[in-house]
């Protein structure tokens, strides 16, 4: 780039935001027009990629290849069920489990809880992220034995509420045709302590009570499994193994595998920034015949000036460049102003969390906003677009002013 290129760019950017000063209402009026679409880009773009990437993370971290089987309301699973599970040639492991839900009294309020009765050893196996923070897994003949989720343990301060070896009392509710026809009280022993999970969309392990399996129907007194969890040895066995299932039960099995969920909520998320995009892509098109507009009047105005600018020597190019730049400074100027304000925005809505409320309980996910180098780049790019095509049709009809006509324009 030759000196004297140099020379004339910046000659021509001083005098776009000399311009640019001397219209100050036109020019902020038009600046936030622009700004409106990075701020939405910036902030809905990033709020939601960040809630897609924790709740994909989330739901993919509860095994890839963990498929959970539940009966229909008309059917019983029996051992011949899991035999028949078992017999597949890539099933590492499957186990039957309990699931109930229980209020448990804590510091003078009611916490709801999922109280699950299952082979302790698969679930920590099967769910990455599961660890446990103090004690033990209770060993397979210990059905008074328990590991509690943080939640349990810890209330919404981080208060400690129980520790290892404290024992709690759970009422369970058994329901019926939405109506509770009987409670039974039970006492478990806290004998470990499971590190914070996070909120997960299928299942909480933060608000889990876990039992070993022989608790659901000595402790518990439930009769009939609640389903039946399985670990495939691959994640691409999962695909056969639920339409096998399938062909063989029909409507009986209701099965749910975790990777085909995480796939479909990715779907789900990427279908929503996509709206998002556009929505944004709209505001840059509105803000675009903002820029044309204020530009043409800009041009309409100057006839005189560039008039004697082209008198002097300025050729059609070095017009049409001093009005794309000041059509460009207007534009990133209010797309940096947008970009600004739409990083505050996105953490400003990012922690108020994403509140989702279900029969037993209430899910806030907080999570930051994925603010990446990309989108940073996308939409700083898409406003110096926003700039170039709407300085280009008043660039075009300033390069086209005669010199002649110009000078006698008052």
């Amino acid at each position: 780039m030759s000196l004297k290129l140099i020379t004339f760019i910046a000659d021509a950017l001083r005098l776009a935001f000399k311009v640019i000063k001397e219209r100050k209402l036109r020019a902020a009026l038009t600046m936030l027009g622009i700004m409106i679409g990075p701020l939405v880009m910036v902030m809905m773009g990033s709020v939601v990629a960040g809630y897609s990437n924790y709740i994909v993370n989330q739901i993919a971290s509860l095994g890839q290849n963990a498929v959970v089987i539940y009966p229909s309301s008309d059917y019983k699973l029996t051992q011949d069920d899991l035999n028949y599970i078992r017999s597949f040639k890539y099933v590492e492991e499957a186990e039957p489990f309990y699931v109930t839900q229980g209020i448990m009294k804590r510091s003078g309020e009611e916490v709801q809880v999922y109280v699950y009765a299952v082979k302790l050893s698969l679930i920590l196996k099967a769910i990455g992220g599961l660890e446990i923070m103090e004690g033990s897994v209770p060993p397979e003949s210990d059905i008074l034995g328990s590991l509690i989720g943080y939640k349990i343990a810890f209330d919404e301060q981080g208060n400690r509420q129980c520790s290892v070896d404290d024992v709690l009392t759970v009422t369970i509710r058994e329901v019926q045709g939405g109506r509770i026809v009987r409670t039974r009280n039970v006492n478990v022993m806290v004998v470990g302590v499971l590190k914070e999970y996070g909120g997960a969309l299928i299942f909480s392990p933060d608000q889990t009570i876990f039992l070993n399996f022989e608790a659901g129907k000595r402790l518990l007194g439930m009769r009939d499994w609640s389903g039946i969890f399985v670990l495939l040895k691959d994640s691409i066995y999962v695909n056969d193994f639920t339409k096998e299932l399938r062909d063989a039960y029909g409507g009986r099995l209701t099965i749910v595998a975790f990777g085909a969920i995480a796939k479909v909520a990715s779907s789900i998320t990427a279908a929503i920034s996509f709206i998002n995009f556009t929505t944004s892509l709209s505001a840059l098109a509105v803000a675009v015949a903002g820029i044309t507009a204020t530009m043409v009047t800009s041009v309409i105005e100057r006839t005189r000036e560039i008039g004697v600018m082209k008198a002097v020597g300025f050729t059609n190019t070095q017009v049409i460049m001093m009005i794309l730049a000041e059509s460009l400074a207007m534009s990133l100027i209010g797309g940096s102003i947008g970009i600004t304000l739409g990083v505050a925005g996105a953490y400003a809505l990012a922690s108020q969390g994403l509140k989702i409320t279900g029969q037993a309980t209430t899910l806030i996910i907080k999570t930051q906003p994925a603010l990446t180098p990309d989108l940073f780049s996308l939409t700083l790019g898409l406003t110096v677009l926003v700039g170039i095509i709407g300085g280009l049709l008043p660039a075009y009809m300033a390069s086209k002013i005669p010199p002649a006509v110009a000078l006698r324009y008052e």
